[in-house]
This record gives C-alpha cells, structure tokens and sequence, in this order.
C-alpha cells in the first residue's frame, strides 16, 4: 500500500535511521578505534531527530492509533519498544556499548521501524477517513518541527566502505 502523504514525514526520518542501521551492521566488526566515531554519529542523530519522532509518534500518532481497539496491543507494543531503545541509545551515549551491542542496537531499531512501517502505518491508512489522516498529518508537522530535516553526512569512519 502507498504510503499516505500525512504519514510521510515520519517514514522519511525511518529511512535515515534504517541507512545507519545498515551501515552498523555492513560495518561489523566495528574497529576500536572507530567507536568514538560511531558513538558521536548515533548520538547526533538521537537528539537531532530519533528523540524527537518518539515523541511525535507518542504524543501524536499513538494517541490516534489507541482508537481502534484492533491496533492496542500494537501501540502498546510499539511504547515498549520506544522505552527500550532509549536505553540502547542511552547506553551509546555513557559509552557502555561494543561492536555486539551497537549491531544489536541497529537491529532493533530496524526491527520496531518495519513493524510501525508495516502494521501501524498501514493500520492507520486502513482504518482512519481521510480527513482524519490529513489532520494528523498537519500535527505530526508540528510535532517534527525541531527535527533535523536533513540527511547527516556519515564521517570517514562511519561510512560504508568499498566491497562491504
């Protein structure tokens, strides 16, 4: 199913977060030397735009999904997710992470992606009118507004390297 344009901000910023996914996980066994590196990249995006869609999404969309009974258990699911992976990201940001936990962290993070892209988001298409996705459209602008718009470059340690 086409994604519905109200949505589309928030699939925008679950395509730069499953880039860095994929780059965590192509670049295992992530070198010693090359942790700061990532560290400073996943905290970057954490703060300029991950925190802020949680919120989005908690605040905004989570609050719309609760009114279907048949996406509940999503939703409650989906917060679950969003509580623990602000502890993985917590755990990058004090520096208590390896190259096992930031590939578990990536996978994670990919994981709850695909279920909000695939069962939420397509839930939500399937079950709001119209004018009620465009409603929420216009709040999830508001509700992104601090939200880097832009696609952060990786460093030279964190970008993909050639045959990987």
């Amino acid at each position: 199913m086409l994604r519905d344009k109200s949505l589309i901000p928030l699939s925008h910023q679950h395509q730069r977060a499953l880039a860095l996914c994929v780059r965590i996980d192509r670049a295992q066994p992530i070198p010693e030397k090359d942790f700061a590196a990532w560290q400073t990249e996943i905290e970057q995006l954490f703060e300029q735009e991950i925190e802020i869609h949680f919120a989005a999404e908690e605040n905004t969309v989570f609050p719309a999904a609760r009114s279907f009974p048949k996406l509940i258990p999503l939703v409650k699911d989906l917060l679950s997710d969003h509580a623990s992976l602000r502890t993985s990201f917590s755990q990058v940001q004090t520096g208590a992470v390896s190259s096992e936990s930031l590939s578990a962290l990536a996978q994670q993070l990919s994981a709850h992606i695909r279920k909000e892209e695939r069962q939420l988001f397509e839930g939500l298409q399937e079950l709001m009118k119209p004018e009620d996705l465009a409603r929420l459209g216009k709040q999830l602008i508001t509700a992104l507004k601090d939200a880097t718009h832009a696609c952060a470059l990786p460093n030279e340690a964190t970008r993909l390297k050639a045959g990987k």
